[in-house]
């Protein structure tokens, strides 16, 4: 995801469009569609990354301009298809928060 021009909503809308698209996320994470996803810091353009378990790229971009924050026009995304080595993954409990969406 990058930033895009359009990021000069008021506060509170700011909030929640940020709100709705940690909602989307986590929804798309408890499908197990999303399987990493997070926020690049210090880059002035790209905002965050996420990939995807699906060879549907189509579905991706469903998904994708389906999150609030692409829609309301605050970031944009780009894809590209990528491959990892079968049984590549996490090492049990990096990245776990404990966390909940809800």
């Amino acid at each position: 995801m990058q930033g895009c021009p359009r990021r000069d909503q008021p506060e509170e809308e700011q909030t929640e469009i940020h709100a709705g698209h940690l909602r989307h996320l986590f929804e798309l994470r408890k499908r197990g569609i999303l399987l990493i996803n997070g926020p690049v810091i210090d880059d002035p353009v790209l905002k965050g990354v996420s990939i995807f378990d699906t060879t549907d790229l189509e579905e991706v971009r469903r998904l994708s301009e389906s999150d609030p924050a692409v829609q309301a026009g605050r970031l944009v995304f780009e894809l590209y298809p990528w491959f990892g080595i079968p049984g590549d993954g996490l090492p049990s409990g990096i990245g776990d928060t404990g966390l909940s969406s809800g």
